[in-house]
């Protein structure tokens, strides 16, 4: 969603050394329908390879993904109060002020949250690669900026946090943007990542049936391969994993091999910020949040989130 790097044909695929390492040897990992996901045979990241020229050259969110991003039901998922209540926890509690910018900041919930609960405590910055969804979030008061966040001359100006919520499993080069995060930052800024697990309870139980192994997703980290990635430019202050939805692995047990559409995707959306929403539902949410804790103390979680910072050894 945020760049057309390594620019190609929508018809012309491309086949990729690890993300995190380079290498070139792998192994194939699984498969489910035309998607190949292979494992590293040095550091054992799993990544998608070969790779769909529209995912390549950003076509696909430039073009296709723009019905789904603007659909009504993902806008008024993504702008839901519950939406982003994790993730605004997360940076509050590392930056409690100052200036954020919000990589892959889609149709800008995040930002237009994080302006509604914390008024002038932030200010706000999105980018992203899909125009419509810049112009949606403009349209809502958040401050964006157009451009390819790895070609961006930010003029000497640096941030006190970037975010790369749900980002670097899209992305070709992962370890690209993070240095630029570094470049960015101020000294003692953080950055914050957040990417699904694939060692979560959700893949272990559904395997290839899992609705996010699908082709829009080119990165799977677990704990280990994120921590390589994110150390060459960051000290990492923690990494664990977050979030669960037991209705994704009730729905897709039920599912045969395929894809989940889009609709579909975005109406669990709505109705799990319903869920939550509830106020008769209480019970329901103490329960949950007890299991989603202990999921994520043994790291079973189905996202996985970092909090890292910049140093002057950074």
């Amino acid at each position: 969603m945020i760049s057309a790097l390594n620019p190609g044909t929508e018809s012309q695929p491309l086949e990729r050394r690890c993300p995190v390492c380079r290498f070139e040897r792998h192994e194939l990992y699984l498969r489910k329908g035309d998607l190949l996901l292979v494992q590293c045979g040095r550091c054992e990241m799993i990544y998608a390879s070969p790779v769909a020229g529209s995912l390549v050259s950003g076509y696909f969110y430039r073009q296709t993904a723009v019905p789904y991003y603007l659909s009504e039901t993902k806008r008024e998922g993504d702008y839901a109060v519950v939406r982003f209540q994790r993730e605004l926890q997360l940076l509050r509690s590392y930056c409690p002020r100052g200036s954020v910018l919000d990589v892959g900041c889609s149709t800008g919930g995040f930002l237009f949250q994080l302006k509604q609960r914390f008024g002038s405590a932030y200010q706000g910055l999105g980018m992203d690669l899909v125009q419509d969804a810049l112009a949606y979030a403009e349209s809502k008061g958040v401050m964006v900026r157009r451009g390819d966040f790895l070609e961006e001359d930010f003029q000497g100006q640096n941030f006190d946090s970037v975010t790369f919520w749900a980002v670097l499993e899209h992305l070709m080069d992962p370890d690209a943007f993070l240095s630029k995060a570094a470049q960015v930052l101020r000294s003692g800024g953080f950055c914050f990542v957040l990417v699904p697990n694939i060692g979560s309870l959700a893949v272990r139980i559904l395997g290839s049936r899992y609705r996010y192994l699908f082709s829009q997703h080119v990165n799977y980290f677990t704990k280990k391969t994120l921590a390589k990635l994110a150390e060459r430019y960051f000290r990492i202050v923690k990494i664990t994993s977050t979030h669960f939805n037991p209705l994704v692995i009730v729905q897709d047990l039920r599912r045969r091999e395929g894809l989940v559409p889009d609709a579909e995707r975005a109406q669990l959306l709505e109705k799990t910020n319903a869920y939550k929403s509830n106020p008769l539902l209480w019970p329901l949410r103490l329960a949950y949040r007890g299991c989603e804790s202990l999921l994520g103390q043994v790291g079973l979680a189905d996202n996985l989130v970092a909090v890292l910072q910049k140093t002057t050894r950074s």
